[in-house]
């Protein structure tokens, strides 16, 4: 049960957007296992003077295409799933709407079981 946040520069049309989302949804599904239908997204976009980053830390050349990915996920996932799934999503988001490599920064965040509550005040996977 990924909740996902991706943040960008704003000016971006629909399409580009939940280009983003399908693609986000198709490398978790493949390579962390989220089943059909799992897909809790947020995107928010920003004015340049809102979306701050370095164009180069760590010898990576990012450009104003960056998107900020953060997924918060059970801490139920292995080392190669987590490798697997950042080099799917690149890939993906490659593919369409067309992001370079160096424009997908993830972050993920993991969590035990029992800190989720998916509806109605119950901790369904508690």
């Amino acid at each position: 049960m990924p909740l996902v946040h991706i943040s960008m520069r704003a000016g971006k049309p629909d399409s580009h957007r939940q280009a983003i989302c399908d693609g986000l949804y198709r490398a978790m599904h493949e390579t962390f296992n989220v089943p059909e239908d799992d897909q809790f997204m947020a995107v928010t976009e920003h004015e340049a003077a809102s979306f701050r980053y370095s164009p180069s830390y760590l010898g990576v050349a990012r450009s104003d295409d960056l998107l900020f990915i953060q997924i918060t996920a059970n801490n139920t996932r292995t080392l190669e799933q987590k490798k697997a799934l950042y080099r799917r999503i690149v890939e993906l988001l490659g593919e369409s709407p067309g992001v370079r490599p160096e424009d997908v920064f993830i972050n993920l965040v993991e969590v035990a079981k029992e800190n989720w509550s998916l509806g109605n005040g119950v901790a369904q996977y508690a």
